[in-house]
C-alpha cells in the first residue's frame, strides 16, 4: 500500500513537467536505468522517476530536462522547509512591526523611564497601603494583647479569642498582598529592562527586526 500511494505522488508531482512538455508538440523521453541502460519512449518513463530525464525534439535537440521526482518523504522534507522559511519570514516582519512601535512609543530613555514608573506606581501604592494597614493591625493586636493580660492564668474569652484570631489572618493576608506586589514589580522591572536593552540596541542604529522575535 505504501509503494503504491509513494508512487501515485511521484506520478502526480511529474506531472505539471509533462503536460507542460507535451503541449509543445510531440517529444522523446530518454533516461538512463538502474542497470545503466538508455531507454527512450515517446511518454514519461514512469521507472525513470527517481531520476532526470531528458526531453528530446524529434530532431534530437534538447527541449528541457525534467527533474527526478520526489518520494513521499522528500516531498514531506520540502514542504516543512519551505513552511519554515515561511515562518521566519512572517517572524522578521513581526520583529519589524515590533521595533518600529517600540521605537515610536520610546524615542528616548526619559519616556521609557516615566512609563516604566507609571507601571510600576499602582503596585507602590498597593504596598504602602498594606503596610499602613499593618500598622492598623499592630496596634488593633497591642491592645487585644493587653486585655488578653487581665486573663493571665484564665481562661480568654471565646469572643477575645476570636479577635486576636482575626488579627493575625488579616496580618497574613498584608503580609501576602505585599509580597505579591512586589513579585509584580519585579515582573515589571524585568520587563522593562529587557526592553530598554533592545532599544538601547534599536537608538544606537540597530535596524528594527535585527534584534530576534519581540519580546514577549
Amino acid at each position: 500500500m505504501w509503494k503504491a500511494l509513494a508512487s501515485t505522488l511521484m506520478l502526480t508531482n511529474s506531472a505539471s513537467w509533462v503536460q507542460a512538455a507535451d503541449a509543445q508538440g510531440p517529444a522523446i523521453y530518454t533516461c538512463v536505468d538502474d542497470q545503466g541502460r538508455l531507454l527512450t519512449r515517446d511518454r514519461y518513463i514512469a521507472e525513470c522517476s527517481h531520476k532526470a530525464q531528458r526531453i528530446l525534439n524529434r530532431d534530437g535537440a534538447l527541449r528541457q530536462t525534467v527533474p527526478p521526482t520526489m518520494t513521499a518523504d522528500e516531498k514531506a522534507q520540502r514542504e516543512a522547509e519551505e513552511r519554515a522559511k515561511r515562518e521566519a519570514l512572517e517572524a522578521r516582519k513581526d520583529a519589524i512591526r515590533y521595533d518600529r512601535l517600540l521605537l515610536q512609543r520610546y524615542p528616548d530613555k526619559e519616556t521609557h523611564d516615566r512609563a516604566r514608573d507609571s507601571a510600576l506606581e499602582p503596585w507602590r501604592r498597593s504596598i504602602d497601603s498594606a503596610h499602613a494597614r499593618m500598622q492598623e493591625l499592630a496596634t488593633q493586636r497591642k491592645r487585644l494583647d493587653d486585655e488578653a493580660e487581665f486573663y493571665r492564668g484564665r481562661l480568654v474569652p471565646p469572643a477575645l479569642r476570636q479577635q486576636i484570631e482575626s488579627n493575625e489572618v488579616a496580618v497574613g493576608a498584608q503580609i501576602t498582598a505585599i509580597k505579591n506586589a512586589q513579585a509584580e514589580q519585579a515582573r515589571i522591572n524585568a520587563n522593562y529592562d529587557a526592553e530598554l536593552a533592545r532599544l538601547r540596541k534599536l537608538w544606537n542604529g540597530a535596524d528594527p527586526g535585527s534584534l530576534g522575535p519581540p519580546l514577549q
